[in-house]
């Protein structure tokens, strides 16, 4: 999961690995040259990321119970951070499975999560080491938008999911002068000739959710195979 500046968010120097997309929003963040092993100790400190207010974690939890199935089922959390978002989804009764690039990130989300059916893993989110066919759902927040690909990580992740499995994808764009980020427009257009149902979801008016208000666009996508 990425940390996200409500603030104006500088574009990153154009590179062959980096370029904007044709839309004019850049795929790719500073998000990679962060230390996110630095970043762990405080990461939770945002209230969407640690949840510790009760309001933030309960606006969660009712979006969680809206895309994930009502049964009990395997999700595989990408990107996973603290493992905030894989502690709501135990309490509503399913296994997860956490990828996260930084070491540091997974000993956090390990430890909140001791003693619950999760387990976490130190990996790359866009081709996590986990077998095809295993899960129900691939849960992503804030990660998608800063990949240098991806149509592909979104291929790769289908491949991941049994059959009539679900993506949930929280995304966004963020800054005016020079946004970054993923407009719903396009994600729901890479993701149309890998799901049989797209549903878009509107988050930026929902406070609760961010502990704030904010004004850029937020919103996630639930695809089902």
């Amino acid at each position: 999961m990425t940390n996200i500046d409500d603030h104006e968010t500088s574009r990153p120097p154009e590179t062959s690995s980096n370029s904007p997309a044709a839309d004019g929003f850049s795929p790719v963040s500073t998000h990679l040259a962060v230390d996110w092993d630095a970043e762990a100790a405080t990461f939770d400190d945002e209230p969407d990321h640690g949840l510790r207010d009760p309001a933030v974690k309960e606006a969660w939890a009712d979006r969680l119970r809206d895309w994930l199935p009502r049964h009990a089922c395997d999700v595989l959390d990408l990107g996973c951070g603290t493992g905030s978002l894989s502690l709501l989804a135990t309490e509503q009764g399913h296994r997860v499975t956490g990828v996260d690039a930084a070491p540091a990130m997974v000993d956090l989300a390990r430890a909140k999560l001791a003693g619950r059916p999760a387990v976490f893993l130190v990996g790359d989110a866009a081709a996590p080491p986990v077998g095809e066919e295993r899960f129900d759902v691939v849960l992503v927040r804030h990660l998608l938008w800063a990949l240098p690909d991806p149509g592909r990580a979104l291929r790769h992740w289908r491949g991941l999911l049994r059959p009539g499995g679900r993506l949930v994808l929280v995304e966004g764009v963020w800054g005016t002068l020079a946004p970054v980020g993923i407009p719903a427009e396009r994600l729901t257009g890479l993701l149309t000739p890998l799901a049989a149902d797209i549903r878009v979801e509107r988050l930026s008016q929902d406070a609760r959710l961010w502990g704030k208000q904010v004004t850029d666009e937020r919103y996630a996508v639930v695809a089902r195979l």
